[in-house]
Parts: C-alpha cells; sequence; structure tokens
C-alpha cells in the first residue's frame, strides 16, 4: 500500500526564496496576504500552514538588510486571528527556546489550540547568537551543547504545564451559577538547573491536550532531540540521496527512546517552479533564480564567507582576489547563513575553481551555490518526483515554500493538488478534526 504524503505551507514573509520585487507579490505583513495563503492550503486539504520567528531584524555592515524591510510581525497575532478565517487547517509557529519562558510560551500556545480547536502546532528552535540576545534582558551567548540542554528543559517544563490540569477538574452548578474547581487543577512546579517556577497554569487541558512539536536542528544534537521529543523534522535535505540519508539516520535514532518510525514525520522544506514543459519549467527556474539573487544580494552573501566589506566589487565581475578574514565574523552579524560555509577560505577557494571552470561572474556563482529549486517541471513531472521522495522513504512529505507571497501557492494546489489526488497517495478530503489527525500521529492525552 502507498504511503500518504503530507503537505504543509511556510509563508516565507521576506526572504532569501522571495522575489519580493516581483508585481506579483503582495504585502508580507497585512492579514489579508496570511488569510489568502492559509485559505489556499486550506483548500488544498494542506496538513498545516507554517511561519517563520524573527526575534530581530537582520543587519549587514550596520544598515537593515534589504530582505527585512517589511518587518517580522508577531506569530501568535498572525495565527490566532487565522484561527477565525480557517476550520481545518493546523496553524503552526517557529517560537524560540533561547529567550523566551516556558509558562508565557505554554499559555499562548495552549490558547492558540483552544481557539483553533486542537490545530495548533509548535516548532522548537533554539538560536545561536548573542546578537538577537541583546533584545532581551537575560541576553548573551548559549554554545551549542547548553542551547540544547536549555531547548529540552524548556520543552519539558512545557509539557508539564500542558498536562498540569487533569480530569474533570472544574464542575458547573447549574442552579447557583459556581463553578466548583479542584484546587490542584493546574498546579505546577518545576526546578532544574535553567527554570525554578510554581503556580497555577491558567489553560485547561487543550483539545489535542498539547500541541503538536516540530523541530527543525540538523547536528547530531538537533537530531537526537526530534527524536526524542518531536511529532515532526523541518528538514533543510530536500534532494533525494541527502533526504534518504537523513531519513535512515533520524528514524533510526528512534527506538532507543521507546518510539517507532510513524511516531516522527520528515518534512523538508521544498521549493518548485511549474511550466507546462520541462524546458519551460527549467527556464522560469533560472530567472527566478536571477531574481532571487539580486546584485547586491550576491555580494551580501560574498561578505559572508570573506568577512569584509565587499561593497566596491562589481557583482557582475570576478570574485575577490584577497582571502577571507580570520576571527570573529563582524560584517553580517545575527545572520544564520555564515554557518552554512564553515571554513571560510576552504570556501572562497571553491567559489573561485568553480567560477574560472565556467567563466563566471560573482553573482553566478552565489546563484549556484544557493540554489533552493527543489521540483522543476510540469505539474505531473512534479507530482512524480513528490511521490518518489515519500514512497523510497526520503521524506514523508515537504513543508512547500513558494518563491511568491500571497498567490506562490495558487498553481501548486490547482494543479500538482489534484494529480497527487487521483494516484491515491494525498487526501482529498480531511477527515479529521486535529492537526494531530491530519498528520495521523497518536492522541495525546
Amino acid at each position: 500500500m502507498s504511503k500518504q504524503i503530507h503537505l504543509a505551507a511556510h509563508f516565507p514573509g521576506v526572504n532569501n526564496t522571495t522575489v519580493w520585487s516581483d508585481p506579483r507579490s503582495g504585502s508580507h505583513i497585512e492579514f489579508d496576504s496570511f488569510a489568502h495563503f492559509a485559505r489556499t492550503a486550506e483548500r488544498a486539504k494542506f496538513d498545516f500552514l507554517f511561519l517563520a520567528e524573527g526575534l530581530r531584524l537582520r543587519e549587514q555592515r550596520g544598515h537593515i538588510h534589504d530582505l527585512d524591510v517589511v518587518g517580522r510581525p508577531d506569530t501568535f497575532t498572525v495565527l490566532a486571528a487565522l484561527a477565525g478565517v480557517t476550520s481545518r487547517l493546523g496553524l503552526a509557529g517557529t517560537i524560540n527556546s533561547t529567550f523566551n519562558e516556558p509558562y508565557e510560551v505554554a499559555r499562548q500556545f495552549a490558547t492558540l489550540d483552544h481557539l483553533s480547536a486542537g490545530r495548533a502546532a509548535w516548532n522548537v528552535v533554539t538560536s545561536w547568537d548573542a546578537f538577537t540576545g541583546e533584545n532581551f534582558r537575560r541576553g548573551g551567548f548559549l554554545a551549542e551543547s547548553d542551547r540544547y540542554e536549555r531547548a529540552r528543559a524548556f520543552l519539558d517544563t512545557s509539557l508539564e504545564l500542558f498536562g498540569s490540569w487533569h480530569g474533570d477538574e472544574i464542575v458547573a452548578d447549574k442552579e447557583s451559577g459556581v463553578f466548583l474547581t479542584d484546587a490542584r487543577a493546574g498546579w505546577f512546579k518545576h526546578q532544574d538547573a535553567h527554570f525554578d517556577i510554581e503556580g497555577q497554569f491558567t489553560v485547561p487541558r487543550s483539545p489535542q491536550g498539547r500541541p503538536v512539536i516540530l523541530q527543525a536542528g540538523d547536528s547530531g544534537q538537533g537530531r537526537e532531540f526530534a527524536a526524542s521529543h518531536a511529532d515532526a523534522i523541518f528538514s533543510r535535505h530536500s534532494t533525494y540521496d541527502a533526504g534518504r540519508d537523513f531519513y535512515t539516520d533520524v528514524k533510526g535514532r528512534l527506538a532507543r527512546h521507546g518510539r517507532r518510525p510513524e511516531d516522527l514525520l520528515i518534512l523538508p522544506a521544498a521549493t518548485f517552479v511549474l511550466g507546462d514543459t520541462e524546458a519551460e519549467a527549467a527556464e522560469i527556474a533560472h530567472e527566478v533564480r536571477l531574481a532571487q539573487v539580486s546584485g547586491p544580494t550576491a555580494i551580501t552573501f560574498a561578505e559572508h564567507v570573506w568577512n569584509r566589506d565587499l561593497s566596491a566589487y562589481d557583482p557582475d565581475g570576478p570574485l575577490p582576489a584577497v582571502d577571507p578574514l580570520d576571527g570573529e565574523h563582524t560584517v553580517a552579524r545575527g545572520r544564520a547563513s555564515v554557518r552554512m560555509f564553515g571554513d571560510r577560505l576552504a570556501t572562497a577557494n571553491e567559489w573561485r575553481e568553480r567560477a574560472a571552470a565556467r567563466n563566471l561572474s560573482l553573482r553566478e556563482v552565489v546563484v549556484e551555490v544557493t540554489a533552493r529549486q527543489s521540483f522543476v517541471g510540469t505539474p505531473g513531472e512534479v507530482a512524480s518526483e513528490i511521490n518518489r521522495f515519500v514512497q523510497d522513504d526520503a521524506a514523508d512529505g515537504f513543508v512547500l515554500v513558494p518563491h511568491i507571497t500571497p498567490g506562490g501557492l495558487d498553481e501548486f494546489a490547482g494543479k500538482v493538488v489534484p494529480l497527487l489526488q487521483e494516484r491515491g497517495v494525498f487526501r482529498a478530503e480531511y477527515t479529521g478534526e486535529t492537526l494531530r489527525e491530519h498528520l495521523g500521529l497518536a492522541a495525546r492525552r
């Protein structure tokens, strides 16, 4: 029997995949954009909508990066509003465990799960940089091991809060109109190296018991954290071979945590470009990449490697002849992509070899090394590839990231989803009410 494909949709806002300058691109902060995107995903019977979190605007050489010019709205506010314009679509938000506090986050997610009748999901992430911490009273930098230790304690504490209401603690006396409440309802006490809290949790047990837990870390500690705690992983391994390796590795970690392979879904982020022919799709994909990597964007990425001010260089000219600077990265503070390149000199030399072999400009090199189109082709070809990935255990489904907001999901919903439904590998109608049911996960009670 064929595996069923899981699909989610990521509202990208303005980031490295977004062609925000395209005339078809609408607002990335007005509610109509979020509502359009969510309604499209629900009409296509997607599992959930996914929002990222931005706790600080990104900077480059002391200036706000152009990808953050529209701002970064609050995740909970947007998801709560979307609960009122959707009825089945799951609502997932990325909320940081490094700078937030368990009581507040648990209260917000429990409330969202009530407001949405059981459709909330939490993507638990850590933050690696002191740059973001400057926005918070605690501030500071946490090493990777400390970040994941705090994340585990944060999630464990939150799960205690979600589970602090037991059975029927609240009984309504209809004659007197008085609610009689068990004095222990919602009571919690948690002490560890990170948190020392005690009191009454204010939100009764929600429809799912707790939100679906997503995780996006890719390090060894991140994978182990997901294997022990998460319901689904938002993975970056969207190519076939890398996807199969990641899938095998993470699923293989589950048994030592007393879990089964079906208890954790692997959902890589994936972009797509559709065309009437394979050649047309490839041409569109190339134009999209050029639009995603403007001249200034190419210089920005190069500065992440060189750790130098490269603003005087021509992005359509040769790569810098100077080598990257060693030491603390001061040019691209707070940019996660800095970590992608590892050894700066090795990366610069690899870029130079690529440019020399094919006479590529700096911008053309960046276009190649940051390529993000996962699926390019006709609707039939894309449907076949997505199905191949899932049936061959390279993924359990995908979190789709369109390059146009908010209408970029429309074509996929109208042309690819029906083909998956015809194959019998994707639902034609929702059969459950909660996100946990959509994902085929066991109830958490």
